[in-house]
């Protein structure tokens, strides 16, 4: 059975109490957090240095993350500081503990030949002879 999806919405910072406030939505709240925290890609993150997640809350269905993203986007500063300090009263980050959660992975060995190397061959891998006084090809 697969796995449910669960969706995101979060807000992202640069420092305690700072006067940048970035709220997003994502499927994958990990993989977004190391984005974020890369820089990986021009944008409003990059550009601002948002590499801490300050609040998160999750949801099931994809239409009640994004009403509720534009709901906090449509607040004033004062109340999407009170929604952090709710859960978060010191602006920890709360991914500090995440590092390299979602960091791609080198899966090209170093040296290519060794893939195979050590496994046995299963059973419909080894090649079979041909029995003696068969057919032979022309």
């Amino acid at each position: 059975m697969r796995k449910p999806k669960h969706f995101y919405v979060y807000l992202m910072t640069n420092r305690p109490r700072s006067h940048v406030l970035y709220t997003g939505i994502t499927g994958n709240l990990p993989r977004r957090v190391f984005e974020h925290k890369t820089a990986l890609g021009p944008g409003f993150t990059s550009r601002y240095n948002l590499t801490r997640l300050v609040y998160h809350e999750m949801f099931v269905y994809p239409a009640e993350a994004i009403a509720r993203e534009k709901e906090i986007k449509g607040w004033r500063r004062s109340k999407k500081i009170a929604l952090i300090e709710s859960m978060n009263p010191h602006w920890r980050d709360l991914a500090a503990d995440w590092q390299d959660v979602h960091k791609p992975v080198n899966r090209v060995p170093a040296d290519p030949r060794r893939i195979l190397h050590g496994l046995k061959a299963a059973q419909d891998d080894a090649i079979e002879e041909k029995p003696a006084g068969g057919p032979t090809p022309d």
